[in-house]
């Protein structure tokens, strides 16, 4: 099968509990025999993306759409520059220990850090920080939301926890945006846990 029919969904799941299954079982394909972080996290971004397009009972690419899909993940993950501009102001850089950066997305462009702390900033940085998934069906409510696009109505981000030797690593989390207003559930609650979890255990971090 070519990668992208990864992202089809059948006409026969109606309900977000079969879509959230197909999607896990068709993103645990994709990453099969890869363990780069960088490579499943833009596969698992890409086919959540284009899966919810492309399923217009709840989503679609209409007035109930996902605008935005990605990760956002500490900044230890990636590698230290080789080469820097000897002339930028140390505020601009990215790798400070108190940020998330910018991962691997579909959608939009994004902001390219997140502040975890002393103090987080917005859904995302309070995801980190809880340990757990926070499920916004109001973002105009959220106090401290960062609106990295005006268009967002709704937000959801579970936290991505590496599990290793009796401690919980938070390594980062993955960010949902949608159009409406209550645009997540409890079910796509569910099923975005499954999937976080299939994407640390798949990875080498």
């Amino acid at each position: 099968m070519p990668h992208a029919d990864a992202s089809s969904v059948p006409d026969s799941i109606k309900t977000k509990a079969e879509f959230w299954t197909h999607v896990h079982d068709q993103l645990e394909i994709l990453v099969g025999g890869q363990r780069h972080w960088v490579s499943n996290l833009s596969n698992a971004a890409s086919l959540i993306y284009s899966s919810l397009q492309a399923f217009p009972s709840n989503f679609g690419d209409g007035e109930r759409s996902v605008n935005w899909c990605g990760f956002y993940l500490i900044s230890s993950l990636f590698p230290q520059p080789r080469f820097t501009d000897a002339s930028m102001d140390p505020k601009s850089q990215t790798h400070a220990s108190t940020n998330m950066l910018l991962g691997p997305f579909a959608g939009r462009p994004a902001c390219q850090w997140i502040e975890v702390s002393p103090r987080p900033r917005g859904v995302c940085g309070d995801a980190f920080v809880k340990r757990s998934t926070v499920l916004v069906p109001d973002v105009l409510t959220y106090p401290g939301h960062i609106a990295c696009d005006g268009d967002t109505k709704s937000e959801i981000v579970c936290p991505l926890i590496l599990r290793k030797g009796g401690e919980d690593i938070v390594l980062g989390v993955l960010d949902l945006d949608c159009l409406a207003i209550g645009g997540f559930d409890a079910d796509d609650q569910v099923g975005l846990e499954r999937i976080a979890a299939l994407i640390i255990r798949s990875c080498d971090w």
